[in-house]
């Protein structure tokens, strides 16, 4: 019934729940939170006070999906985000890595956040 966890997604998981302890996504400065497979790669921005998602970006989406979840693919999907989130009025962010290590991928797409103007 339960899958049982290997080695790595079992440290992931930890350092997930220890980062969500002091991650807290408010009106002003809402979670940017990141969740990747091998296959794709996805965004969120989300006010926890409201639990409601403020804008997200994916390539499982049309525009995107001829991204792969690289790097180069990465800090693409980043700028976008970056852009919808212009639109949107939202500056600032608190990122959340989701337990994933901040390396390669996810350094990519929080570099091409910033470069986009939005500050963590």
């Amino acid at each position: 019934m339960f899958k049982k966890l290997n080695d790595k997604d079992r440290k992931r998981l930890h350092r997930k729940i220890h980062i969500r302890k002091s991650i807290y996504g408010t009106a002003e400065r809402p979670r940017m939170t990141v969740t990747r497979s091998n296959k794709n790669l996805s965004v969120q921005v989300i006010n926890d006070d409201e639990g409601k998602t403020l804008a997200s970006i994916s390539t499982l989406e049309k525009e995107f999906e001829a991204l792969k979840p690289n790097i180069e693919g990465a800090a693409k999907l980043g700028e976008a985000l970056g852009a919808r989130l212009k639109d949107k009025k939202i500056t600032k962010v608190v990122f959340d890595r989701n337990g994933y290590l901040y390396h390669g991928v996810v350094k990519a797409l929080a570099d091409g956040t910033r470069k986009a103007g939005i500050e963590f």
